[in-house]
């Protein structure tokens, strides 16, 4: 399809109104040039397709979807095979369903637990969320249905989101909010990318040249179309120069008038609607030439994929030693979430599940006996249902607490008001422990929580939001089907208190400052060596892993040198499962402000019993660099690095130390406010300097005496902080010595 010439053919309404929506879930078509209507639709972890007839807001009933773990449950899986698969699962529904864009995978940062979407979200990590958006997007679009990589940017509260402005310093931007942007763009090229509600500095995203044509498109080489989340659109007319091509939803009749009047006043030039518009043909026109209407999928094989899912993704947290439990013991259910599971969260992603299978019907083989223990529509307790709950589970040799957040307190469009969950829940757990010693917890619930109570119980799985097939996954793990295998993408911190953003975050009013910076996550934990309820990355399994034989391919390299990394991993268990290797790389010596480590690697490896195998991973540039504001761009110090291998970032069982030379020469600029340590840092600037001292007399005269108590170490450490002018005040004001320093500073700026 030759869609240059195509779009000659439009007038210029035709161009304005083929930028926004033809109704809520459509883009709009031009049946005279045979240009056909295409449907986008919801949602990363199932489809939400309405059936029949749009209506205006998007709430009629969609059709029977499965509904898969949702981003924070598979994010924990670390595992880019499985994200892939699940894409392409989707991508097949999406073909069966004619459905041409799927609106996702999100990959906004969880800055704070309170996040009401964290659940759709992958991780505090941008290494992480990136590899596995990145293998999300290529299974999808491998099925010829595009993505819309989501929420572009800095879009990590639900507060105020239509309005806030997210204050972003531009290394924090491009180190932790950007990453799993760029990496997505650069390695899978997405067909669409979704512009966020809020600003950014000040700037709606959604009229942002510098966020949507120079970062995306100039710099990250993005060839597809950017659509803006439902209603983000503030200034239209701003927005399509800026690179905003496909406003969501239709149909904009108001901005389509807009968009006439500013080309005819010219205000706005016609080749930017032509851009805008090419833009958005492109993908439809993939979708329509590369349509397979004969698709169909098995729903039963669909819903048995989300189970793996959910099993491959779950995470152990605590167990000292009652999992996996044993099929002759007598086991209580406790808690409505057990019968009705909460397998996924509020708002657009909402799926009109294929069937949903709870945990107690699914443990009927086991003879489990059951108790509902609160009511989910409200968080008072229920002393009636406690008390037959405590009843249960002392008349069994083991209780298994179901708790979580329900969706009124966890959802898109509103962020949580704490960490804890429901009294109710609460009041149960602690009840229950008090009868039943033997007491395991199952929480559903979308991000972190706190748990007072840890202590108080024997075994913890996090089940996340686990999709349809949530109950199945959950047995299969506590009798040993499955062997536990996934690891925490965030941190649990103790208690909210303790969170980086805690200070700042919802901001006051339209404003919210990230003031905490690039120390996010694990990032600020670690490096303040704060205590935290379980660290990013952890997990236990039923089986013991021991890791050996850490090499590196060489220990110098340059900055633009590849480093090979390789360790052996082995089963020492006797049972089989996968064990995730994680790569941290600290820098040793920065002269910047640096976390003390920061993942740059992972592999999910499988293993029999007594099984060894070798893992490699390939460390470029980016592994080492930070980035530099002064030059825009990221920038490798020369020195010391310590590569790092471990089961979490708390837990890093092997490091070797690697020399890395930068090849990229920033350019400095002296002045008599220079102080001498900088000067002296550059050897030219060294002997300089250090001839320059030893003709002043009143520097040399630095040992410990009564007129001098300091001592030379001390004097030294104060005079590396002193900038230029002050040897002149020294020198008592001596020409001489300022003309001498005029030409030091001349001789290095000149270098």
């Amino acid at each position: 399809m030759d869609i240059k010439q195509l779009i000659t053919q439009m007038t210029l309404e035709e161009k304005a109104k083929f930028c926004s929506g033809a109704d809520f879930w459509h883009v709009e078509g031009l049946e005279r040039l045979g240009i056909p209507s295409v449907m986008v639709t919801d949602g990363p972890c199932g489809l939400r397709k309405q059936a029949g007839e749009t209506d205006h807001l998007g709430l009629n009933a969609s059709v029977k979807a499965i509904s898969y773990p949702t981003g924070s449950c598979v994010a924990c899986s670390f595992d880019r095979e499985l994200l892939r698969e699940s894409g392409e699962y989707l991508g097949d529904e999406c073909q069966a369903e004619d459905v041409a864009v799927l609106l996702g995978p999100a990959v906004n940062i969880k800055r704070s637990p309170l996040c009401g979407r964290n659940f759709e979200y992958f991780s505090e990590d941008p290494y992480l969320a990136g590899e596995l958006s990145a293998a999300y997007i290529s299974g999808v679009q491998s099925k010829n249905v595009g993505t819309s990589l989501k929420h572009f940017a800095a879009n990590s509260q639900e507060h105020r989101r239509m309005t806030s402005s997210s204050q972003v310093d531009e290394r924090t931007l491009r180190e932790i909010y950007l990453p799993a942007f760029e990496k997505s763009v650069k390695q899978a090229k997405p067909w669409t990318v979704m512009c966020s509600y809020n600003r950014l500095n000040g700037e709606y995203a959604s009229e942002s040249h510098r966020l949507l044509t120079e970062i995306l498109r100039d710099e990250w080489g993005f060839e597809g179309a950017v659509m803006s989340d439902w209603g983000a659109v503030n200034d239209r007319v701003k927005g399509v120069p800026a690179g905003m091509d496909l406003e969501m939803p239709g149909p904009g009749n108001g901005n389509t008038k807009k968009l006439i009047a500013a080309v005819k006043a010219g205000e706005m030039k016609e080749s930017d609607l032509d851009a805008a518009v090419e833009r958005i043909l492109a993908f439809v026109f993939k979708y329509i030439e590369n349509r397979k209407p004969d698709t169909k999928f098995d729903y039963e094989g669909h819903h048995e994929k989300a189970r793996q899912m959910a099993a491959e993704s779950m995470v152990l947290l605590k167990n000292d030693g009652i999992l996996p439990l044993k099929k002759e013991d007598k086991v209580a259910f406790i808690g409505k979430f057990a019968s009705e599971p909460r397998f996924q969260g509020g708002g657009s992603s909402h799926v009109n599940s294929y069937k949903v299978s709870g945990s107690v019907e699914a443990a009927k083989e086991y003879g489990v006996t059951y108790a509902q223990g609160y009511d989910t529509k409200t968080q008072e307790p229920d002393d009636e249902l406690i008390s037959q709950a405590v009843k249960t589970a002392r008349e069994a040799q083991a209780a298994v607490v179901f708790i979580g957040i329900t969706d009124a307190m966890e959802s898109e469009g509103f962020d949580r008001a704490d960490m804890k969950i429901p009294a109710c829940q609460e009041k149960l757990l602690r009840e229950v422990v008090k009868a039943q010693p033997n007491t395991v917890v199952v929480v559903e619930c979308g991000s972190a929580i706190e748990m007072p109570w840890i202590d108080e119980v024997r075994g913890v799985l996090y089940a996340y939001l686990g999709g349809e097939s949530v109950g199945p996954a959950v047995v299969d793990l506590l009798y040993g089907r499955a062997n536990p295998c996934g690891k925490l993408a965030e941190t649990f911190p103790l208690r909210l208190e303790d969170n980086p953003s805690y200070l700042y975050y919802l901001g006051e009013g339209d404003r919210t400052e990230y003031r905490e910076g690039i120390f996010v996550g694990y990032r600020y934990y670690d490096k303040k060596d704060m205590p935290v309820l379980f660290p990013f990355g952890h997990g236990l399994s039923y089986t013991q892993y021991e890791y050996s034989d850490l090499t590196l391919d060489k220990t110098s390299m340059k900055d633009t040198d590849t480093l090979t990394v390789t360790v052996k991993v082995k089963n020492v268990g006797d049972r089989a499962g996968k064990e995730i290797v994680q790569l941290y790389v600290s820098d040793d010596q920065s002269t910047a402000i640096r976390p003390v480590k920061e993942l740059k690697g992972f592999d999910k490896v499988e293993l029999a019993p007594g099984q060894e195998k070798t893992v490699a991973f390939t460390l470029d540039k980016r592994a080492f660099a930070y980035y530099n504001v002064d030059i825009n761009d990221w920038h490798v110090e020369t020195g010391s690095f310590t590569v790092m291998i471990g089961r979490s970032s708390r837990d890093i069982q092997l490091c070797a130390k690697v020399e890395v030379e930068s090849t990229q020469q920033i350019k400095r600029t002296y002045s008599f406010n220079s102080t001498i340590g900088d000067i002296m840092a550059d050897p030219k600037g060294a002997q300089m300097v250090g001839q320059m001292m030893q003709a002043m007399n009143p520097m040399q005269e630095a040992e410990e005496s009564d007129a001098n108590p300091m001592g030379a170490e001390a004097m030294q450490a104060m005079m590396q902080y002193m900038p230029l002018r002050g040897i002149i005040m020294f020198a008592g004001g001596a020409p001489e010595v300022a003309a001498g320093l005029q030409q030091l500073i001349d001789a290095l700026n000149a270098q």
